[in-house]
């Protein structure tokens, strides 16, 4: 079950192969997102502080990986419209420069985090106790990351080959790991002393370790959907710039993203210290948790995006992009609806005790992001549509007009101008939302018109093993 083959993808059921790729990525990822969520519940009978902390911290974590994830797309591209065209050993060609890649990256992350993260979590001005959890955590989860970038490249070439089962049973395996050690590295238990907040990141990394052994004997083994092929193992000039035409605007737009995020972060501490910190930190866990179906189906769109190119099927690959539109932000909107009406308790189960000012703030901005949870949907969704297409600038630009000329601005007038103190920011994330749905929908719908997808068709179809589509 689950299984998609790469001919029931350009050609069967569009609803069945998007079903088929999604439903697994949207189980793993609510997997992943459990995890975190585990570990704000574990370090929420630790300490508030420490609750704030890994809010502190997330946009500086997502900074971190920014990088990486450009590389992840650049190598999901180049693997769905190299299998499309039935080229395996340039799927794996793909994949070795992206592990190089990912690892070196990821290595440099490593050793900034660990040099200058008191400074970092410092400048937001937490509190002495948040800034010292704050640069602990970031400086053992950036080895985490490292760790989990080995797994996630070979998860990659699985679901862009169009296994999606694979990555999601491997993952299940590292984050059960992950979640049974949480309390035994954070607390301590008989022999094994307790680490804290760092304790968190170390159970993470030693998951994603053995997740990633997995996922290499899976690819190597040749009974999966993606088979690793050790004679494309050479390393290859113009293999990586393929790889960074296609990524480095993913790139930009994660560092535009992240960067926005601090931003507003050190605004919601300004304005309302640890208990606006607390209550932005659980709407982004909750806010995560929501969007991932959204994000999984528009994983699995990359992949029949990119693979119906590949295939020189154009007409199928812009029907696909739109279900998956429709879906996400049906789907988004509605669990907006159970969120409005049940915040206090959310907010209870991810921090219990929780009250006050903290309690206030959290209910409200719960309130405030689930009117623009159908706007997520439709953002994650239409993106694929461009991604499969390798047009990653564009949602580059959509995401740097969302962040800085709409989010920004308005977190910072709300706060600052109209006295709406923490309650600025939390407004200027939905309205954001709403405003880059609107706008990357309505271009894609011209740019479809004038023809993106058949130029893409048309440019991977003369790349041949290379696959990128050029620019439109």
């Amino acid at each position: 079950m689950f299984d998609v083959s790469p001919e029931e993808i350009t050609e069967g059921r569009l609803g069945r192969a998007l079903a088929f790729l999604s439903i697994p990525i949207v189980a793993q990822q609510l997997a992943v997102t459990a995890q975190s969520i585990v570990d704000v519940l574990w370090l929420g009978r630790l300490s508030g502080e420490a609750v704030a902390a890994v809010g502190l911290v997330a946009p500086l974590i997502g900074l971190m990986t920014a990088a990486v994830g450009g590389v992840f797309t650049g190598e999901h591209v180049l693997v769905s419209q190299r299998i499309g065209d039935d080229d395996e050993r340039g799927a794996s060609r793909a994949v070795f420069h992206a592990l190089v890649a990912g690892v070196a990256v990821m290595l440099a992350m490593v050793l900034i985090a660990n040099a200058f993260g008191r400074h970092l979590t410092a400048l937001f001005d937490p509190g002495a106790e948040v800034a010292r959890l704050g640069a602990i955590y970031l400086g053992t989860m950036a080895v985490a990351y490292t760790v989990s970038t080995v797994s996630d490249v070979f998860e990659y070439g699985f679901i862009g080959a169009g296994d999606s089962r694979t990555p999601l049973l491997v993952n299940l395996l590292s984050i059960g790991i992950s979640i049974g050690l949480d309390p035994v590295l954070i607390f301590g238990y008989g022999p094994i002393p307790g680490f804290g907040i760092a304790g968190a990141a170390y159970a993470t990394a030693i998951g994603f370790g053995v997740g990633a052994l997995v996922m290499i004997a899976a690819a190597r083994s040749g009974h999966r959907g993606f088979t690793f092929h050790l004679d494309a193992v050479s390393l290859d000039r113009e293999e990586f710039r393929e790889l960074v035409s296609v990524g480095v605007p993913k790139i930009g737009q994660g560092v535009a993203r992240q960067v926005a995020r601090l931003v507003v972060v050190a605004i919601v501490s300004l304005t309302g210290g640890a208990a606006a910190l607390t209550a932005y930190t659980i709407g982004a866990r909750i806010a995560t948790v929501v969007f991932v179906p959204a994000a999984a189906i528009g994983s699995a769109g990359t992949t029949l995006v990119g693979q119906n190119l590949g295939a020189d099927k154009p007409g199928r690959a812009t029907r696909a992009t739109w279900l998956g539109v429709g879906v996400g932000a049906i789907g988004l909107g509605a669990i907006g609806v159970v969120q409005y009406l049940l915040p206090e308790a959310v907010a209870t189960l991810f921090v219990p005790g929780i009250a006050g000012e903290a309690l206030t703030l959290t209910v409200a901005y719960l309130q405030i992001l689930a009117f623009g949870y159908w706007a997520l949907g439709a953002i994650w969704t239409v993106e694929a549509g461009f991604n499969g297409a390798g047009r990653t600038d564009v949602s580059m630009y959509a995401t740097m007009l969302q962040y800085w000329g709409v989010r920004v601005p308005i977190a910072a007038i709300g706060a600052f101008v109209l006295g709406w103190g923490a309650l600025g920011p939390f407004w200027a994330v939905t309205i954001s939302n709403v405003v880059a749905a609107v706008g990357l929908v309505g271009y894609f719908r011209y740019s479809t018109g004038e023809g993106l997808h058949d130029r893409a068709a048309d440019s991977a179809g003369r790349d041949g093993d290379a696959g990128v589509a050029a620019d439109d």
